[in-house]
């Protein structure tokens, strides 16, 4: 498969960043439609007139989303996630925004040969430069497949 990031490709301290997205009214309304969040801070405009940021705010778990998704323009990933951790949210998301994904590389921990796990920080960036999320996250990821070139391909099996 084409970009499909293996094990051996992670280096620690290596960076990736994403292209950027920015947040919609639609997205919030959206979300909250979908999660069942209809707090206030999210939807309610004039009652955040009144509230310290002055202006709807997007859901937390809708900055994780954005932050999860973004990674997918960086490539698939030979495996999966194991799980998200240390999530913590900086900053207040506002419509509007353009936020990027940046993922460093933290740890690498061989797994025999099948491959390892992968700990990343995802951090997410506003369009002002200004960290607004971030967690760590693990993932379970292959190692390439490795062909013997001096086998032979025997009977009935194709090289």
């Amino acid at each position: 498969m084409k970009n499909l990031v293996h094990f051996e490709d992670y280096r620690v301290g290596q960076v990736r960043k994403t292209p950027g997205r920015t947040v919609t009214e639609a997205d919030i309304v959206f979300h909250a439609g979908h999660t069942g969040d209809f707090y206030p801070h999210h939807v309610d405009r004039e009652f955040c007139k009144t509230q310290p940021f002055g202006q709807r705010i997007a859901h937390g778990t809708l900055t994780f989303l954005f932050a999860v998704g973004l990674q997918a323009n960086c490539g698939r990933v030979a495996g999966h996630i194991e799980g998200y951790h240390r999530l913590r949210f900086i900053k207040p998301v506002f419509i509007g925004d353009t936020l990027t994904a940046r993922l460093t590389v933290l740890q690498k921990k061989n797994d025999g040969d099948s491959g390892g796990i992968v700990t990343e920080k995802c951090e997410a960036i506003n369009q002002n430069d200004e960290l607004v999320f971030v967690m760590e996250q693990t993932l379970r990821v292959r190692r390439r497949e490795r062909v013997n070139p001096g086998a032979s391909a025997g009977p009935g099996r194709e090289r």
